[in-house]
């Protein structure tokens, strides 16, 4: 009896050392730490990765000390079969198992999406191409689906003012259609009633306040000169004057090069060409900034009609209320532009 009773408890301790172990072996290769990354890094998982890839990107982001027991639990949970694509995070001090848990329950770090004042818009599905997991294609074929743009309320010459340049926070595999639904939030949300006020209080849609605003930005990149020129082309519109603005003359000719318009620039028969046609051009010439939004919406009460670069190529401008006064501001600047030698 005493006999069965030592083998009993030989057994038993055998047990417990083997489970100590055991729990100890799966304590350092799960739950240990094991990622020293010197900083938080993140690893992008998309459509095209495989488990193969995955390890790569965790193994030389995360600079773990010990990645068996990644392997381990990917390949007894079938992480293949489950492969979620997002932006991850991979801390110092992460262990195998909650880097697993993070990855395979889809549980990724937003990242920040910037939205800017670009002046085509398929440089603006680069640019977000660039940023999300979205391929560029996918955000142009909705830019430029007549079906899709009138659906949301805009057609393809408005569609510009659809966005509003900023930075927001989103999945890094949003979809295209999520890209888009949180666009026309943004813009809801910018336009609030208070803006929407003041632009019916100035006699513009909030698209043609978008369109004037570009024309704007275009003018000066000066934003405390802003109010100036939005009240200088509001007195043209208000009068039915051409407003003459020379970056819609390069909008027309699709050439942003340009730095001297000419007579034969100011022949091209669009409705972009303000030396031609009176009125606003049909839509924003580039993505607004919200600093030229506001300046419209607040634009300076002024008696200015005209307006030249300063001669100074300070990027900024001279104002004039007559037309004597801006042919000798006109003349100061031509004269710079053939001292330099700037002739197109």
């Amino acid at each position: 009896m005493k006999k069965t009773s030592k083998i009993i408890l030989l057994i038993f301790c055998i047990a417990i050392l083997i489970g100590g172990a055991s729990a100890g072996f799966a304590y350092y290769y799960l739950l240990a730490p094991q990622f020293h990354p010197s900083q938080t890094v993140y690893i992008y998982i998309d459509k095209d990765d495989t488990i193969d890839s995955i390890y790569t990107k965790v193994k030389e982001s995360g600079n773990p000390h010990k990645f068996e027991g990644f392997h381990w639990i990917a390949e007894y949970k079938k992480y293949k079969d489950n492969i979620r694509t997002g932006r991850y995070a991979i801390k110092p001090g992460d262990d195998v198992y909650h880097l697993y848990q993070r990855l395979a329950g889809g549980a990724q770090t937003p990242t920040r999406l910037t939205i800017g004042s670009v002046r085509t818009l398929d440089k603006l599905a680069r640019n977000v191409s660039n940023q999300l997991m979205i391929d560029s294609t996918e955000v142009a074929n909705k830019l430029f689906n007549r079906t899709f743009i009138e659906s949301i309320g805009y057609d393809k010459e408005t569609l510009p003012s659809l966005f509003i340049p900023n930075t927001y926070e989103v999945y890094w595999n949003i979809s295209v259609d999520d890209f888009f639904n949180r666009m026309i939030q943004e813009h809801d949300r910018f336009w609030n009633k208070d803006r929407l006020a003041k632009a019916e209080a100035i006699g513009l849609t909030p698209q043609q306040v978008s369109t004037l605003a570009s024309i704007v930005d275009e003018e000066t990149n000066a934003n405390d000169e802003k109010k100036t020129v939005a009240g200088l082309y509001m007195n043209r519109l208000l009068r039915g004057m051409l407003l003459q603005a020379d970056p819609t003359v390069k909008f027309a000719w699709q050439d942003f090069e340009l730095r001297r318009i000419l007579f034969k620039h100011l022949e091209i028969d669009s409705p972009y060409n303000t030396y031609k046609y009176t009125g606003l051009p049909p839509g924003p010439i580039r993505i607004p900034t919200i600093a030229g939004i506001d300046a419209v919406l607040n634009y300076e009460k002024h008696s200015y009609l005209y307006m030249t670069a300063k001669e100074d190529f300070s990027g900024k401008h001279n104002f004039a209320v007559t037309l004597s006064q801006h042919n000798e501001n006109a003349r100061k600047y031509h004269e710079a532009l053939n001292k330099r030698k700037i002739f197109e």
